[in-house]
C-alpha cells in the first residue's frame, strides 16, 4: 500500500504534465495504482469488518465459543489462552488448520465481550468509598504487614487514611469513626465491597445481611450503607485508585516508625497534601472540590458513637471472661455472673449492673490471659500460697519500696505470718493510688515494728492531708454539685405557706419550738415539719 508521501510524488509528476505511463516506469508501479493515486489526494484507510475467511477453521467455531463460554464462570487464573484452545481442537477435534486462525477468532470474541462503561459525575456530598490497603511497614521489632482502612469521597476524590491493627468489625467502626471526625461531614451513602466483617451475608442483588454493630453505625451518623455486587470494584474506582497510591506513593519507600500513632501521622499528611493536586480532567484541586462535597454533606452528630463490638459472656471460677480467644479478669464479686465484654480496637471493657467493671488493654495473640491483680487482691486472703505461684502476681511489677516490706516482715514474723501481713498491704491498692501506697511505706521505714495496721494508718494520714491541701474552691467529688443555699431558702418559704392540713397531718412539733428540716432521701426532696 502507498504511503501519503508517494500519493503526493504521483500528483506532482502528473502536474509536471508526466504521462501515466511515464509516471508508472519512473515510480515502478503499475498504471492502475497511478490511477487510484491520482483519484484520491491520499490513501483511504481500509477497516476488515468480518475475519478473513478460512475455510479449514470455519466449522470449528462453535466448538471455540463453547469454552469461551465456559471460560465466564471459571476462575480468573483457570481460563484458556488461545494456544490451549488450539491445543485442545488439534487433539481433541481433529482440527489440521493453524494456530494463528485461532488466535485472530478468539481475540475476536474476547473484544466483543469486553465491558464497557458509561461515564459517572456523582453530586456532592452524596457518596464515598471505603476499602482496605496492605503495606509494609519497619517497626523497631521488625518488618510487619499492615492493614490502612482508606475512606474516599466519590465527587471530589478526597482521602482519608488510617492504619489499624486488624480488619474485624470493630476497627472498621473504629476508622470510619475517625473519618468522619476529619471530615467534619458525614457522606449520604458509603460503599464497600462485600467483605465479611460488614456484610455477613451476601444474598441475590444488592441484599445484604449486615453485622449489627455497622448499622448501628450507619443509624448514629444517619447514611446509608451500599455495596458493590460481588467481583466488580470499578463500581467504586475512587478507593481502588487511592489504594495503589497508598502502597506506590504513600508507603514508598518503606516507612520506618515507631508504632502507628507515627504512622497515622504520616498517612494524615499524605491526604492532606493530595487535596493539592488535581484529578483527571478537573480544572479545580481535590482541596475545591472536597468544599463543594463538604458543604452538601451530613452534620456528624455531637454525641459519639461507642465503636465497639458487644458480646455476651459468663464469668467462669477463674474471674475471667473469653473474648476473641482470650481470658480477661474481673473482680470477685462478679464471679460466675453474666456479663457483656465490649470489644475496642484498643482495649476490651466488661460491663456489668450498667457500670463498666474492668477495663484491659487488647490482645490480638490467641489463648491468652489478660489479667488485672487488683481484681484477686480478695481471694488471696483465703489463698495465700498464690502469692508466689500465681503468675499474675509473681509477675507483678511493684515498685522496691514493696519487696522491701516484704523481706522485712518475713525476718521479724517468719514466712506464713509475714505473707499474710504482706497481703494486707497490697489490698490495700484496691482503694490507694500505688504512689500513695508506696510514699507511706518509705515513711514508716525506720520504725521498729512496720506491719499492715501502720502501713494502712499511714496511708489515711496522707490521704486526709492531701485532702485538707486542696483548694477550698474544689469540690471532693465531681459528680456532685456544691449545694445552692439560695435555693434552700425558697423551699423553706414555699414551705412556710403551703398547705395546712399537709402541715398538722405531718407536724410533731408544739407551737412556739423553731422549725426542724429533715432530708427525705427516699423521696429525693426536702421535707419541713412545725408551724
Amino acid at each position: 500500500m502507498l504511503t501519503v508521501e508517494q500519493f503526493a510524488r504521483i500528483r506532482q509528476l502528473r502536474r509536471d504534465g508526466l504521462t501515466i505511463r511515464q509516471i508508472a516506469e519512473q515510480l515502478n508501479h503499475s498504471p492502475k495504482t497511478i490511477l487510484k493515486a491520482l483519484a484520491h489526494p491520499e490513501p483511504t484507510p481500509t477497516t476488515r469488518l468480518e475475519p478473513r475467511s478460512a475455510p479449514v477453521f470455519g466449522p470449528f467455531r462453535d466448538l471455540v465459543d463453547g469454552i469461551l463460554a465456559a471460560d465466564e464462570t471459571a476462575p480468573p487464573k483457570q481460563r484458556h489462552t488461545a494456544q490451549q484452545i488450539c491445543r485442545r481442537l488439534q487433539q481433541d477435534h481433529g482440527y489440521s488448520g493453524g494456530y494463528d486462525q485461532v488466535r485472530r477468532y478468539v481475540q475476536q470474541r474476547r473484544r466483543e465481550r469486553r465491558e464497557t462503561f458509561i461515564p459517572l459525575e456523582h453530586r456532592p456530598g452524596v457518596r464515598a468509598e471505603a476499602d482496605f490497603g496492605h503495606i509494609h511497614v519497619d517497626f523497631p521489632d521488625g518488618r510487619r504487614l499492615v492493614p490502612v482502612l482508606l475512606t474516599t469521597w466519590s465527587y471530589s476524590n478526597a482521602p482519608f487514611a488510617i492504619a489499624l491493627p486488624t480488619e474485624r468489625t470493630e476497627a472498621v467502626l473504629h476508622g470510619l469513626c475517625a473519618a468522619f471526625a476529619f471530615f467534619g461531614r458525614v457522606p449520604a451513602e458509603l460503599w464497600w465491597d462485600n467483605p465479611k466483617t460488614v456484610a455477613l451475608h451476601i444474598h441475590r442483588g444488592r441484599e445484604r445481611t449486615l453485622h449489627s454493630r455497622y448499622v448501628a453505625l450507619s443509624s448514629h451518623f444517619t447514611f446509608t450503607p451500599k455495596f458493590c455486587l460481588p467481583r466488580t470494584p470499578t463500581e467504586k474506582p475512587r478507593v481502588e485508585g487511592r489504594v495503589k497510591d497508598l502502597e506506590r506513593q504513600w508507603a514508598t519507600p518503606v516507612p520506618r516508625v515507631k508504632d502507628l500513632d507515627e504512622l497515622n501521622a504520616h498517612l494524615r499528611q499524605c491526604c492532606l497534601e493530595a487535596r493539592q493536586r488535581t484529578c483527571g480532567d478537573n480544572a479545580v484541586s481535590v482541596g475545591e472540590r472536597l468544599e463543594q462535597d463538604l458543604a452538601a454533606a451530613l452534620p456528624v452528630p455531637n454525641r459519639p458513637f461507642d465503636a465497639c463490638v458487644l458480646q455476651p459472656a459468663q464469668v467462669d471460677k477463674y474471674q475471667t471472661v473469653r473474648f476473641d480467644n482470650n481470658s480477661y479478669s474481673v473482680p470477685r464479686r462478679f464471679a460466675f455472673r453474666a456479663v457483656t465484654v465490649k470489644g475496642y480496637v484498643d482495649h476490651v471493657a466488661v460491663v456489668a449492673e450498667g457500670q463498666e467493671i474492668a477495663t484491659h488493654q487488647r490482645s490480638y495473640g490467641r489463648r491468652e490471659k489478660v489479667l488485672d491483680p487488683l481484681h484477686f487482691l480478695e481471694v488471696l486472703n483465703s489463698k495465700p500460697a498464690a502469692l508466689d505461684h500465681a503468675p499474675v502476681y509473681r509477675d507483678w511489677h511493684l515498685p522496691p519500696a514493696f519487696a522491701d516490706l516484704r523481706r522485712d516482715l518475713e525476718q521479724r514474723l517468719g514466712v506464713r505470718t509475714a505473707a499474710r501481713q504482706y497481703i494486707r498491704v497490697l489490698q490495700l491498692l484496691a482503694h490507694h493510688p500505688v504512689e500513695r501506697v508506696q510514699q507511706a511505706l518509705l515513711a514508716c521505714r525506720g520504725q521498729a515494728a512496720v506491719d499492715a495496721a501502720t502501713v494502712s494508718a499511714a496511708v489515711e494520714r496522707l490521704r486526709s492531708d492531701m485532702a485538707l491541701s486542696l483548694p477550698c474552691d474544689i469540690p471532693l467529688s465531681p459528680t456532685v454539685p456544691r449545694p445552692d443555699l439560695a435555693r434552700f431558702n425558697l423551699l423553706l418559704s414555699q414551705s412556710h405557706s403551703g398547705d395546712d392540713a399537709n402541715e398538722r397531718s405531718e407536724g410533731s412539733a408544739t407551737e412556739g419550738q423553731p422549725p426542724t428540716v429533715e432530708t427525705a432521701h427516699d423521696a429525693g426532696r426536702v421535707r419541713k415539719t412545725g408551724p
